[in-house]
């Protein structure tokens, strides 16, 4: 397929509520010991980078935080660059203050309103202040507007459901800066170093992962694991390039062969 580079969602593909799926770490040496360049890249918001990339060498996988792409870094960059010095309420479950440095978070008042991934803190008050920033003319930023996710327990809410929910109480239009803002996945490519049509996109979600990924010129490769459903493509607009069962087929999908030995300590 003449893949010089594989970008990788991690939730759902690599992981389920980041217990490995089989054989997805050796897929992922395989990859590299071939010389493929590796990106992971997540809308998950509950962790920092440095966590992600700890809990995943915990799962097995042999990662540093230098191969993660997250929506919160994402986030920083997009708002150092588009609202520099914004005031902003932060509305999202998990502590991510590490990844967004130079971000001025704020309790009131806000310029704009940040939604991150649902939880707890998705509560009638906190949406209800931040309907009223809106009003009151804050911009609303989401770092995905993903509506659910798989975990061991089953599919569980996510922030997309709220962000439409605001977005149609408010009447305001949400700026997205994770998956899929095609500014992610160029940023992606950039890490990577290879043009889109040398690239790959592995994912679970086949919006927000796979058929965003085509649009830019990404092959998308859609895994049934994860949030994968059956039925699920029936219902869109627009097919995956290919649909693999899990990680672990990637590889042999991409024509990669086991590595001799004295490839094993390529750079990744």
């Amino acid at each position: 397929m003449g893949t010089r580079g594989v970008l990788i969602d991690i939730d759902g593909v690599l992981t389920v509520s980041w217990r490995p799926v089989p054989g997805a770490a050796a897929a992922l040496d395989r990859l590299r010991r071939a010389g493929t360049r590796t990106v992971l890249l997540t809308n998950t918001t509950s962790r920092t980078r440095a966590s992600i990339a700890e809990t995943l060498r915990g799962a097995g996988f042999d990662v540093s935080e230098e191969d993660v792409l997250t929506a919160p870094t994402a986030l920083a960059a997009y708002l150092a660059g588009h609202h520099p010095g914004a005031r902003c309420r932060l509305v999202n479950s998990g502590d991510i203050r590490a990844d967004l440095a130079g971000v001025d978070l704020v309790e009131e008042d806000p310029d704009i309103v940040v939604t991150g991934g649902a939880g707890p803190e998705f509560d009638y008050a906190t949406m209800d202040a931040a309907f009223n920033d809106l009003r009151s003319g804050a911009r609303l930023v989401a770092m995905h507007r993903n509506m659910y996710w798989r975990t061991a327990e089953g599919m569980r809410l996510d922030a997309g459901a709220f962000v439409v929910a605001l977005e149609r109480a408010a009447g305001v239009t949400a700026e997205v800066v994770g998956k899929p803002a095609e500014a992610f996945f160029t940023a992606a490519l950039e890490r990577l170093g290879v043009p889109a049509k040398e690239a790959v996109m592995v994912g679970d979600d086949v919006v927000s992962d796979v058929l965003a990924a085509q649009r830019l010129g990404i092959t998308g490769v859609l895994v049934r694991t994860g949030k994968f459903e059956e039925g699920v493509l029936d219902r869109i607009e627009g097919m995956p390039d290919h649909v693999a069962g899990s990680f672990a087929d990637v590889p042999s999908l991409l024509g990669v062969d086991e590595a001799p030995p004295d490839q094993e300590d390529q750079v990744r």
